[in-house]
């Protein structure tokens, strides 16, 4: 290796954020198990890379006794004297034994420490990048389950960043209630500076979404700020989520109100609590039956999921007999 090889590492330091000394510290470490692996020795060695010129030199290094019982380890005191007056028994003798072949092999190792720790720091940059946007909305070329046309920008909902062999792996969906709940965030002001609070979400995704929102300020409207004037926040949201219908409910502290205004956009004539159970009866107009229910049950399964509640549908008529 030479000079120019440690520019190398300078460029890379400034492009990649990569320290210099630490590449050049884990060059050295790979340095070390090349040379046992190559040259067959149980010495004990350590690698030094001059930071300016690149030369690399490998020293054993031996301990200093009276008797050596392992010319690999150990030295005399007068074999180390011989080397410098300095030594005595205790110290470590630095030793080059520097093979005239081991250039080709100090490039090659360096390179291969040099590509793994890029890769490392990318991935690593990856990692931070997506960790940080983990239960948020980021915007992709992802096509899971829905028709796109390729390239089509699309908002997805960030589940779990994390570290795998293969490098970072970022767990995405669009079909994840969270996706709803960011939606609005970006959407509507109020819920973004937290006047207005989502209390719950239950969905069927691609089909429809029901969410219950609440304000702490008596002066604003809940279902209102989500909607926006003419409708335009949802839409919004109804745009990006391909047409899913999205019910905005009004949650209440009271449960009759609250499973009461879940089935819209039917009309409840009467909801009879039955806590011990958490259920509830609810009439409705005889017109009212299917629009409550839904197709296939489905007003009626999303307004149990986002109430918690168990709810048993009957039209007016049916109640009476």
């Amino acid at each position: 290796m030479n000079a120019e090889f440690i520019g190398a590492l300078e460029q890379i330091e400034k492009e990649k954020n990569i320290s210099k000394e630490v590449l050049i510290d884990a060059i050295e470490a790979a340095l070390i198990s090349a040379y046992k692996r190559n040259f067959g020795s149980s010495q004990n060695v350590s690698v030094n890379i001059d930071r300016i010129t690149g030369e690399v030199r490998v020293y054993a290094n031996k301990r200093v006794v009276e008797v050596p019982e392992n010319d690999l380890t150990e030295i005399s005191l007068g074999d180390a004297r011989n080397i410098s007056e300095k030594y005595d028994i205790g110290d470590v003798v630095e030793i080059e034994v520097t093979p005239k072949k081991f250039g080709r092999i100090a490039a090659q190792t360096a390179k291969q420490v040099v590509v793994q720790r890029i890769r490392e720091a990318e991935r690593g940059i990856i990692y931070d990048e997506f960790f940080s946007k983990q239960n948020d909305i980021v915007t992709g070329i992802v096509v899971p389950g829905e028709t796109y046309n390729f390239n089509d920008r699309i908002k997805v909902y960030v589940i779990e960043v994390k570290k795998t062999t293969k490098g970072p792996q970022v767990l995405i969906s669009r079909t994840h209630p969270g996706l709803i709940k960011r939606l609005f965030e970006k959407e509507v002001p109020e819920i973004y500076d937290g006047i207005v609070e989502i209390k719950s979400i239950s969905r069927e995704p691609g089909s429809r979404t029901k969410i219950a929102v609440h304000s702490i300020d008596p002066n604003v409207d809940p279902v209102g700020a989500c909607v926006g004037q003419k409708g335009n926040r949802v839409q919004v949201i109804v745009d990006e989520l391909r047409g899913e219908k999205i019910d905005i409910v009004k949650w209440s502290s009271d449960p009759s109100e609250y499973i009461s205004a879940s089935l819209s956009p039917a009309k409840v004539l009467q909801v009879e609590i039955n806590e011990s159970e958490k259920s509830a009866k609810v009439i409705v107009p005889d017109y009212q039956l299917s629009l409550a229910i839904g197709k296939e049950g489905q007003n009626a399964r999303l307004a149990a999921k986002l109430t918690g509640w168990k709810i048993d549908i009957k039209s007016e008529s049916q109640s009476n007999e």
